[in-house]
């Protein structure tokens, strides 16, 4: 093939921007192009950018900067960004990034080969409009998930008016696909060997509410779990306010729909969710939790909490650490505030100091720490079905795979001393030790 047919992927940000990157791959790969796994073997590269906190910014920039200077070398024809930065800044990046010979909004990517084609104009095609395209199974997809997991996105965009997400703006409103849609595309992934999908939306627990048809997640996980060869159901990003007894009763009567909730509280002191536009007259966290582990079945929890937003007190900080040691979370991320322009947030005050906020989001993983080496240390001895992923990275003589209460890149993982695994299998395996985030254990 000829290197101007090939192409690098490099795919920045949330497993949602993945999804979109390995459905350009596909659209690209039916359009005569062929995905590669090393920049150098490669004619075009394209990059799929977040822009969601200026922290992504910084690093999408730098990446991009970085594929110019290889393409300055020789390397590469075609540079092609795309993504919530370019939905963000794409008019500021085209002049300051003349390089790049292609650009693409989140709304955009469907034109992918469009843009490519018209690379050779001056200046450089420039897509960029109201995010309103919303794929389903009949648009090409290139896995880049191990063979064996996968995710599923069920809808596009989101409607919440946090005060300090601008992720409306770049990914435009909350739009659901069609179940018809979704469990067809889940047939094609177990009859190619998934074993494991892990649906995701900007909000899965609203998915449906903006179909005509009266349909929800719980009517969309009675479907997928009757699809055959399917093992694993993993739900993320599950707003807190939409965890109805009926989807818990699902996890609790349906073992492929994995005991594991990714919840992202944020905070939990009420002037705080006040400022950040989250809901505090509906049901407490602390009977939410309980709620969730009324339930016979153990379901493992995940959360994310925000340090240093503006009004974030001592007090107020002080209370979100109680709330964790209490609780005592499977798994907890933390992140520091950022004042994003154009948000409501932007223009509250009082401001929390950086070196603060630092020193909160420390103490705040620093307790976490603690709590998931005492929850790991409880799994000593106990027999787990594990996910087999292959040889550890670090060495050879280990595998590793995950327990059905992990998730893929976020939490932690099993690594295995003893017996021979099958890559893609479920097994069985005791656990002999237990760290902060990683278990140890040998198949039997």
């Amino acid at each position: 093939m000829n290197e101007k047919d090939t192409v690098f992927l490099i795919s920045l940000g949330c497993a949602k921007n993945l999804v979109d990157s390995e459905h350009m791959l596909g659209m690209l790969r039916t359009g005569g192009f062929e995905p590669v796994s090393n920049i150098e073997d490669a004619g075009i590269a394209l990059i799929n950018t977040c822009g969601f906190i200026q922290p992504a910014v910084k690093e999408a920039v730098d990446t991009i900067l970085e594929v110019v200077d290889i393409k300055k070398n020789g390397r590469l024809n075609k540079i092609i960004v795309a993504g919530c930065l370019v939905q963000r800044y794409g008019y500021k990046l085209r002049k300051e990034i003349p390089e790049v010979d292609g650009w693409l909004g989140t709304g955009e990517m469907h034109r992918i080969l469009e843009v490519i084609n018209e690379t050779k104009q001056n200046p450089a095609p420039f897509y960029i409009g109201r995010p309103e395209y919303l794929v389903d199974h009949s648009v090409p997809r290139v896995q880049t998930t191990p063979f064996y997991t996968a995710y599923l996105r069920i809808a596009e965009g989101c409607s919440h008016k946090c005060s300090y997400c601008i992720i409306p703006g770049l990914r435009g409103p909350f739009r659901s696909r069609s179940m018809e849609s979704l469990i067809t595309e889940t047939k094609e992934m177990a009859d190619r060997g998934v074993k494991e999908i892990n649906v995701i939306a900007q909000d899965t627990t609203r998915y449906g509410s903006d179909l005509k048809e009266a349909i929800t997640l719980e009517d969309l996980l009675e479907d997928l779990v009757a699809v055959d060869g399917l093992k694993w159901i993993r739900l993320l990003y599950c707003h807190p306010d939409m965890i109805s007894d009926r989807l818990l009763a699902l996890m609790e009567s349906e073992e492929r729909i994995c005991p594991y909730i990714d919840l992202p509280l944020q905070h939990v002191n009420k002037d705080i969710l006040k400022a950040m536009r989250r809901n505090t007259t509906g049901e407490s966290p602390y009977h939410l939790i309980e709620r969730i582990r009324s339930k016979r079945r153990k379901i493992s929890l995940r959360t994310t909490f925000m340090v240093g937003f503006p009004g974030e007190t001592h007090e107020a900080f002080r209370e979100l650490c109680e709330f964790v040691k209490a609780v005592e979370f499977d798994h907890l991320g933390a992140f520091i505030y950022s004042s994003e322009k154009g948000t409501r947030a932007a223009l509250l005050s009082p401001e929390v100091k950086k070196d603060i906020a630092k020193r909160r989001l420390n103490k705040i993983m620093k307790l976490q720490e603690g709590i998931a080496e005492k929850l790991n240390q409880r799994m000593t001895g106990e027999t787990l079905p594990v996910l087999i992923e292959g040889f550890s990275p670090e060495t050879d003589l280990l595998l590793k795979g995950r327990t059905s209460a992990m998730a893929p890149d976020i939490d932690g993982q099993v690594l295995i001393n003893k017996g021979n695994g099958i890559e893609g299998e479920i097994m069985n395996v005791l656990i002999t030790e237990a760290h902060a985030y990683d278990l140890v254990g040998e198949l039997v």
